[in-house]
Parts: structure tokens; C-alpha cells; sequence
């Protein structure tokens, strides 16, 4: 039975793109806690209060429409500003590059999205560790429609909401690996379910340095990471996800015309744009002008199966 949908109308004091904004909380086309359907995005979580499914609608450039079913719809649409952007604040950023002043041009609707949710971008970014982005996004897909439960309400395409930190921590090794996931990152994985809603509480506090400290504290959860979570759940603009493979060679090539090779150098540049770091690099990722030499993954691609 669907129930009924609560609903939202969000007016914005600047202009959004929500599929733009939102496209970070995507891991890969075939993620079942997300799609996009006929100009609205479809979206599951996992609230305090229960599951939701949000379906998000732009109306015009400062204007969506929600509606949302489940036990956690309230809670999700209270935080529906937040995980579109209203919170983030472009005040002071460094416009003086023309790779930068040309990309804000383009996309005057990015925003850094505040969801809250931790574990939701936690799990996927430790299934992006040192792997090709197609086979964790393959995993992901695996574990959360084989473990999540069905969406409430009118779910387009079948959508599933993610397992909660309980699951996560209970899935026995053997449901990991035939996910394609290696022992180090399974027990990573479930090292940050088990402390799941600690690490919930200390991020709805809103103290970002000590969830940054909690998140840190977890076995296996590094700075890349946890800038992953940052600036998915937190809404942090300045979480570089130091490490990242291609970082180097897009920051070289889009602010200083060459590539670089160490996280110090990538520092070095980026420390104009503090404390708006990612706000940078995201923006240079979606620049037309930044033309990075493409070869393919180079990482080598491990089938985990057989391990």
C-alpha cells in the first residue's frame, strides 16, 4: 500500500541545480537508492526517524517541489535545505583563475550538499578504496539490493533503501565477498558499522572537527576517505580527498598547466581556495576548459571473486 506523501516546496535566495548538486550522492547509473526519472530525481535514505523515499522536482532555477513517503519523510524534508545546498556558503571564494571564473559561470547552481546521513556516503567511499570506480560502484549495487529493503511509497524502478549500521555489521564475510569486495575493505566496512550511530550523533551535533576526529578514529577510514563523507554528508567545501587518483593530475592540469605528484604539491596549489579546497576541484572536474589526457583506468582491476 503507498502511504501518503508529505510534501515540500523549498525557495532558494540563489539559484540551484539539483541534478548537477545532487550527482555526487550517485555511485554509478545502476545505484538503486537513486534515479533520475522523467525530470525528477528519485532518492531513498535512511533517517533516525525510518526510511523515505524523496522524489525532487526543480520547478525553476530557485524553486523545488518535494514529496516524500516512509517513516523518515518529516525528518528528511526539515532537512531538504541542507541537502540541497542552502547552507553552503560561496562567500569569499576565489573566482581570479579563468579555468575557475569560466567553470562558476557555467554552473551557477553547484552546491555542496548537506545531507547529515553519514553512513550513506561512508560505506560506498570505503568501497571506493583503491579500486576502479565501476567495480565498487558494482559491489554497492549488489550489497544494497540484495541486503537494503524496498522503498516506501511509489518507488520508481524498484529503488531500495540502504541497510541500516546493524545489517552492515551483521552481513557475514562470504555477502561481502561475492559483492567483489576485498577482506581490507570488508573490515573497514564493517569497523564503521559497528560504530554507526555514534558516528550519526557526533555528525547531527554539527561539530565538523570532531566528527572529522570520530570518522578518523575508525580502523581503516583515512583522510581520502573521509573527505568522501565530508562532502557528501557534512557539506564541507573544503574536503580535498587527499589521495585520489586522479587528483594530482586534475589540479595540475587545470591551475598550473602541468601535471603534478604528491598530495603536498596539490596542497600547495589548492591553498588559495581555503576553505572552499573542494568547491575548487569540483568545479575544475566539470570545466570543459581543463582537458586532462585520457588513457583509461590505469589501477588495476581486481576480481575479488576469486580471492
Amino acid at each position: 500500500m503507498t502511504t501518503i506523501a508529505a510534501t515540500r516546496t523549498v525557495r532558494l535566495d540563489v539559484p540551484i541545480d539539483v541534478g548537477l548538486t545532487w550527482s555526487a550522492l550517485r555511485h554509478g547509473r545502476g545505484d538503486p537508492t537513486y534515479r533520475h526519472v522523467a525530470g525528477s530525481i528519485w532518492r531513498t535514505s535512511r533517517m533516525a526517524t525510518g526510511p523515505v523515499t524523496v522524489q525532487v522536482t526543480q520547478e525553476a532555477d530557485r524553486v523545488v517541489r518535494a514529496e516524500a513517503w516512509g517513516a523518515g519523510a518529516d525528518e528528511l524534508l526539515d532537512g531538504l535545505p541542507a541537502a540541497l545546498g542552502t547552507k553552503d556558503d560561496v562567500t569569499g571564494f576565489s573566482t581570479a583563475h579563468p579555468a575557475i571564473a569560466d567553470a562558476v559561470r557555467r554552473f551557477p547552481g553547484l552546491r555542496i550538499p548537506r545531507t547529515g546521513r553519514v553512513m550513506e556516503s561512508l560505506i560506498p567511499a570505503v568501497l571506493e578504496q583503491r579500486v576502479v570506480g565501476l567495480d565498487a560502484q558494482a559491489s554497492w549495487r549488489r550489497l544494497v539490493q540484495k541486503h537494503g529493503e524496498p522503498a516506501p511509497g511509489p518507488a520508481a524502478e524498484q529503488l531500495r533503501v540502504v541497510p541500516d549500521a546493524a545489517t552492515w555489521a551483521a552481513l557475514p564475510v562470504w555477502e561481502w565477498h561475492r559483492a567483489g569486495v576485498d577482506p581490507q575493505r570488508y573490515r573497514t566496512a564493517q569497523a564503521c558499522a559497528r560504530v554507526g550511530p555514534q558516528l550519526e550523533r557526533v555528525a547531527a551535533a554539527g561539530d565538523l572537527a570532531a566528527t572529522y576526529r570520530a570518522l578518523r578514529s575508525v580502523p581503516g577510514v583515512g583522510i581520502w576517505t573521509a573527505a568522501e563523507t565530508g562532502s557528501r554528508a557534512l557539506g564541507d567545501a573544503d574536503a580535498v580527498p587527499f589521495g585520489d587518483f586522479h587528483l594530482a593530475h586534475l589540479v595540475g592540469v587545470g591551475l598550473v598547466g602541468r601535471r603534478l605528484h604528491t598530495d603536498d604539491e596539490v596542497a600547495e596549489v589548492l591553498e588559495p581556495y581555503r576553505p572552499q579546497r573542494f568547491r575548487a576541484v569540483r568545479l575544475l572536474a566539470l570545466s570543459p576548459l581543463v582537458r586532462m589526457e585520457r588513457r583509461g583506468p590505469r589501477a588495476p582491476r581486481v576480481n575479488h571473486h576469486r580471492i
